[in-house]
């Protein structure tokens, strides 16, 4: 599989993406953790209404190798959950930046995503694991 990462994303060093559009914050997982984590078997993931805050866990994501904790690149309320994901979290690696999105959120200060990495940074990082 080739990976991706969209230059229209920021990302966390935890494999968090996030695309801030206005007020909105869309969160998912990276191509390169999906691929790293193999068969994905469960997604827990907030619901709407729900509170996040930058930098604590808000869900986990559980493959047939790990179960891994998500960590929220913003503060907001989950305004919208994928629960078609949710419901089959076997879909998320065909496509994580765009069917794959998690939760939406509406943020509470639209700065949050300073110190966030850019595609460029996060594919360096990512690549000189392997």
């Amino acid at each position: 599989m080739t990976l991706e990462y969209p230059d229209d994303l920021q990302y966390l060093d935890s494999h968090e993406y996030v695309r801030i559009e206005g007020e909105i914050a869309t969160i998912g997982i990276s191509a390169f953790a999906v691929d790293q984590l193999g068969d994905i078997v469960f997604i827990e993931i907030p619901q709407e209404g729900d509170k996040l805050i930058q930098g604590e866990r808000f869900g986990t994501i559980e493959s047939v190798k790990a179960v891994e904790e998500m960590y929220s690149p913003v503060t907001g309320t989950v305004i919208e959950s994928n629960q078609a994901i949710a419901d089959t979290p076997e879909e998320l690696a065909a496509d994580p930046y765009g069917e794959g999105w998690l939760v939406k959120v509406r943020l509470d200060n639209e700065d949050d995503i300073e110190g966030a990495l850019t595609a460029t940074a996060y594919q360096a990082l990512v690549e000189g694991d392997e």
